[in-house]
């Protein structure tokens, strides 16, 4: 990711979020969310450089400044809770995504955020559905989108969407983070047998509780 058009473009695949400009400079651009109004994403131009500006969790602000020198202090915002990034190549383009994504999660309770943060509590050697995830997520009802935002996963390792499997305990035809068999592969890493492309969900399936307030 390097151009204004490729961060425009990826900050506005996320839920409600539209462009803006309230800034007399042409270059300036605002990726907002509708509903709150709030930014997440501003792109700009500096140095002869396309920078943006991404919130931050303070306890990540270090982390990310320490692992590349192109990630500085946020330019023209609070510097506790904000980051700049210089989009000049040096950054691998999924760690950029994945500074937007927690940006965008900042400042949005957004359903995605709920469902990453299910995903992280499934303990390793066991696996749950979409509809698992979905119910964790507080919406039974949003099996699609569980899929939808694993499919976009910014984390990975940190968000482990391979113990993610659907109500038949089928794995994921094509993984998007590897190519088909990686999710049959780090399953078995954890102990979960895999056979003919499914997993016993008696054997190695979570149980969710029922809300029934």
């Amino acid at each position: 990711m390097r151009t204004r058009e490729e961060a425009i473009q990826y900050g506005l695949t996320f839920d409600e979020a539209y462009a803006d400009k309230p800034f007399p400079r042409a270059d300036w651009q605002l990726i907002r969310v509708k509903t709150s109004k709030k930014t997440f994403l501003a792109v700009y131009e500096r140095n002869g450089l396309v920078n943006i500006n991404v919130k931050v969790d303070p306890s990540w602000r270090d982390f990310w400044r320490n692992a590349y020198a192109s990630v500085l202090p946020g330019w023209h915002q609070n510097k506790e809770h904000w980051n700049t990034i210089l989009l000049d190549g040096s950054i691998p383009e999924q760690e950029i995504k994945r500074m937007i994504a927690e940006s965008y999660d900042l400042v949005t309770d957004s359903p995605a955020k709920r469902i990453y943060q299910a995903v992280r509590e499934i303990p390793a050697g066991h696996v749950a559905t979409y509809g698992q995830v979905a119910q964790m997520a507080g919406n039974p009802r949003m099996a699609r989108a569980v899929g939808n935002a694993l499919h976009k996963n910014p984390d990975p390792l940190g968000i482990p969407c391979f113990r993610v499997v659907n109500a038949q305990g089928e794995l994921a035809g094509e993984f998007a983070f590897g190519g088909a068999g990686q999710q049959a592969k780090l399953l078995e890493r954890e102990g979960v047998r895999v056979k003919d492309g499914r997993v016993d969900l008696k054997k190695y399936g979570i149980q969710v509780k029922r809300d029934l307030t």
